[in-house]
């Protein structure tokens, strides 16, 4: 076992003697025989040792659960004195969560989790796993600190710091490869991830977050034949979205998606799991789309196509999603089963919604994004040809607000259309896609159309029906009102609505509004 040395802040050791504390009144107790061994362990100490600040502390027990600790801390500060001790006041605490064993959910011994100076504090038992051949599931037992390193995903991962000995303990030469900035598993990588196909996502989250390369050995299991069908069939959908959200909201969600494609993972994470058997796309050129989104990102002024389209903290996630499901743009659109029937889902929604179970919002928005997107772009193509409709404030205006309606965040689904035509012109250079898509943006925010869908109606459904002479809403009232919204999107800033009734009363035969 290496070990080394880490120097810990104020409140870091505040926490250690803390617990160092609880520990000797545990063994004072003579309640086990074993004495308390505690370690921090796992992200913070990689964390540590790379000088990222962390405030989330793993605190692995040896002889007791998380739980059954934690409840000895409760005890132990009860008394006023050791409160004063450690310097502790109410804010320094918070209550105490626990967590049940769920053997369903991998958790077969009780943990806890509480707030503590500031930390948010998970307490566990030290762990060896053994698992069986169709879940990801382990059945768990207490261990030894070498067979919990030992279970760990990557070396880098499987450190602890021990709290009496203030040294870090390293059984698998995670710290070597902190060093090399290397990812590597602590066992033969194929029965790390057989065992648990998650740990597949998790070292490609890891390495790009951390600018780590992952070692070879590892890399070729990754992309082994039967770890992909282990990840296939053992591990739930909802597993791979988080992991594939963590990535996406990380610092590189471009090294991710890189890295998916080298490793030939695309299949197995972007997929619909419940018609299995489908046909996949290809994804000979995805890094295109990717790359471009990346590209686009690296230009944020004021005005720029990044900054109009992606505008939010959930809009540069949402922006990845689409870059990542850009090959499905391939599939041809499904069609009702008989004429006129429903509309069956894109095979990309279904792929966000069933393989990587991404809440209902991000689904529509994907929905409205694979049906627009070759209107989106014929208009785009409009705008830089110069075409007459395209100056008509409200034809442009009323099909932005439709996207918009039939989807949400219409921007994005503009966005999607840019992607998906950089994959279909299949070039690594994007100045002329650019170009022209800042020509379409630059003639709608001269047109001041873009927040179209943000216009508010000048007069509303009940007070048009008087307007009209009391005529009783019906079904014509909807299509009245977006006479209405014409009106007002050819005449913006007027605010007196009498003429839009008027281009109502025109009309009312062709809206079938009945008289009074």
């Amino acid at each position: 076992m290496a070990t080394t040395q880490i120097k810990l802040t104020t409140r870091e050791s505040q926490l250690r003697e803390l617990l160092l504390d609880v520990a000797r009144y545990i063994d004072e107790s003579k309640e086990i025989k074993e004495k308390i061994e505690l370690r921090f362990a796992g992200g913070w100490v990689r964390d540590k040792l790379l000088d990222i600040p962390s405030h989330d502390i793993d605190t692995a027990i040896n002889a007791m659960t998380g739980y059954a600790f934690s409840t000895k801390m409760q005890e132990y500060l009860k008394n006023e004195e050791n409160l004063k001790k450690h310097a502790l006041e109410a804010k320094d605490l918070g209550n105490l969560h626990k967590i049940l064993a769920n053997p369903e959910k991998s958790k077969h011994l009780e943990t806890a989790t509480t707030k503590i100076f500031g930390f948010d504090v998970d307490f566990v038992n030290l762990r060896k796993e053994t698992y069986s051949k169709d879940s990801r599931n382990p059945q768990m037992e207490f261990g030894t600190a070498e067979e919990d390193a030992l279970r760990r995903d990557a070396t880098i991962n499987a450190l602890f710091y021990n709290l009496r000995t203030d040294l870090v303990e390293d059984f698998t030469s995670g710290i070597q490869d902190l060093a090399a900035r290397r990812i590597r598993t602590p066992l033969e990588p194929k029965t790390t991830f057989t065992d648990d196909p998650l740990r597949v996502l998790r070292l490609v989250r890891f390495a790009s977050r951390l600018g780590f390369s992952i070692d070879p050995a590892s890399e070729a299991s990754m992309s082994d034949h039967a770890v992909m069908e282990a990840l296939k069939l053992k591990i739930s959908r909802e597993r791979v979205g988080v992991e594939l959200e963590k990535m996406l909201k990380g610092n590189d969600p471009m090294g991710s998606l890189q890295l998916i494609d080298r490793l030939g993972l695309y299949s197995a994470i972007f997929t619909d799991p419940t018609t299995p058997g489908n046909s996949a796309p290809t994804t000979d050129n995805w890094a295109i789309a990717y790359t471009c989104l990346n590209e686009l990102k690296s230009n944020e002024t004021p005005g720029s196509i990044y900054q109009s389209l992606v505008r939010s903290d959930d809009a540069k996630y949402l922006s990845w999603v689409l870059a990542a499901i850009t090959p499905w743009s391939q599939m041809p659109l499904p069609q009702p089963a008989k004429p006129g029937g429903k509309l069956p889902p894109p095979l990309g929604s279904m792929v966000v919604r069933e393989g990587i179970k991404c809440e209902n919002k991000i689904c529509n928005v994907v929905t409205g994004a694979f049906r627009h997107h070759e209107e989106i772009t014929a208009l785009k193509n409009a705008i830089v040809g110069k075409m007459e409709y395209t100056s008509k404030r409200d034809v442009v205006g009323m099909t932005i607000r439709r996207w918009d309606a039939q989807g949400g965040h219409w921007r994005l689904q503009a966005l999607f259309s840019l992607l998906v035509e950089a994959l279909k012109r299949n070039s690594k250079s994007y100045e002329g896609l650019f170009s022209e898509w800042q020509q379409f943006i630059d003639h709608l925010e001269a047109m001041e159309i873009m927040d179209a869908p943000a216009e508010r109606s000048i007069i509303d459904g009940k007070m048009l029906s008087k307007e009209l002479g009391g005529v009783k809403p019906g079904v014509w009232m909807r299509p009245a009102l977006e006479v209405v919204m014409e009106w007002q999107l050819r005449n913006p800033g007027v605010a007196d609505y009498k003429e839009a009734v008027e281009e109502v009363r025109k009309r009312s035969e062709e809206l079938k509004i009945p008289k009074p």
